[in-house]
């Protein structure tokens, strides 16, 4: 009797994973369309096909396990008997097509969509719903998505009689592959619609209405379900994708959650102390300067900052204050800041040098 595990190089107790596995390298490698006019592989592939149509089956691999043989084959073994065929095509049947006729469409899902929305910072802060314009494709309203002219229509192909599908002798079976006349769909048109131009479909523009939440920030994607082109055969549509960006404030800079503000102060405001007005994102707000305060000392507006995402609770705004010293005095601008100086005297210059002093003590051997 014919060894189907040797032939297949499984052991005995090989399992149906084991078994398919094997089968599926074997049959790539002695299929015909890979060994044209090798008779020698041709039988190889046959023999093949007899031992895993065996194995593979329960009941016929207890009697060969058993007897030595099983009902169904031998001389009489047919590549496409029950449950092989099912197998076979689940191997070859993207490569090489069908091979019981055409293949029934599947529900496709549409593809999805990006629209690139730009977007303010106090849009995004609080919050906003705009009105985007979309386009996809859409069955055509003259042809209803047939593609022909109307009171015309699709005829039949003459290649593949309708079937989409075109079967032709490959070794010593026959092959179906998708008919290159009507690319699978079995229908031509020789009269298309002059809206459409025969492709059943047209391009339209859909207002939809977004909401964009609080806290989003540069980048966020928002997912719209069923927004996106039609599906296919029935599939249901894809979704729209709605990116965020938002655009640069003249006045504010964003990192997270926290704002960042630089407001201009005096020298006397800085030396003296004083209360101005510093804007927030709420509206205008006080902010006291203590007397002494140098330039680029940071303030915490708690609670003044960007939302988290969705709503509260809401970062800080950090003001930054610079001293600005005036480039044009008037006459007794510089009066006032000369008799300043005489009294001031060289402290400042003083404080440094002993800074330095401090610092470069014992340095010199």
């Amino acid at each position: 009797m014919k060894n189907y595990y040797g032939i297949l190089g499984v052991s005995r107790d090989a399992s149906e994973a084991e078994l398919k596995k094997a089968y599926r390298q074997l049959a790539m490698k002695y299929h015909p369309d890979r060994n044209p006019d090798n008779k020698e592989a041709e039988e190889k592939f046959k023999e093949i096909n007899e031992a895993y149509s065996c194995l593979s089956d329960a009941e016929k691999r207890a009697n060969y396990d058993r007897f030595g043989t099983a009902e169904g084959v031998g001389a009489g073994f047919s590549p496409f008997g029950a449950g092989f065929g099912d197998v076979f095509e689940d191997i070859f049947g993207d490569f090489f097509g069908t091979f019981t006729g055409r293949r029934r469409p599947r529900p496709t899902k549409g593809d999805d969509l990006r629209y690139d929305l730009d977007i303010t910072l106090m849009e995004a802060a609080f919050g906003t719903e705009k009105i985007i314009e979309v386009p996809r494709w859409e069955n055509c309203s003259d042809c209803k998505g047939t593609g022909a002219a109307p009171g015309k229509g699709p005829v039949t192909c003459s290649n593949c009689k309708g079937t989409g599908q075109v079967r032709f002798q490959q070794g010593f079976f026959s092959v179906s592959k998708t008919c290159g006349k009507c690319h699978g769909g079995g229908k031509i048109i020789t009269d298309p619609c002059k809206t459409c131009k025969g492709q059943g479909k047209i391009k339209k523009y859909r207002d939809i209405s977004v909401k964009i939440p609080p806290g989003v920030d540069a980048g966020s994607k928002l997912r719209m379900s069923g927004e996106g082109e039609l599906g296919i055969y029935g599939g249901p549509p894809g979704d729209l994708y709605i990116i965020l960006n938002v655009e640069e404030h003249p006045f504010f800079k964003r990192e997270g959650m926290s704002l960042y503000c630089k407001v201009p102060i005096s020298f006397p405001q800085a030396a003296l102390g004083a209360e101005i007005e510093v804007p927030t994102l709420d509206g205008v707000t006080k902010l006291k300067i203590p007397s002494g305060t140098p330039s680029g000392r940071a303030f915490h507006l708690k609670g003044k900052g960007m939302p988290r995402l969705g709503g509260h609770p809401r970062g800080d705004q950090i003001v930054i204050v610079n001293i600005e010293v005036p480039k044009h005095l008037t006459p007794r601008q510089r009066e006032i800041l000369e008799e300043f100086s005489k009294i001031n005297g060289d402290e400042v210059s003083k404080s440094f040098r002993e800074k330095l002093k401090d610092l470069f003590a014992g340095t010199k051997t």
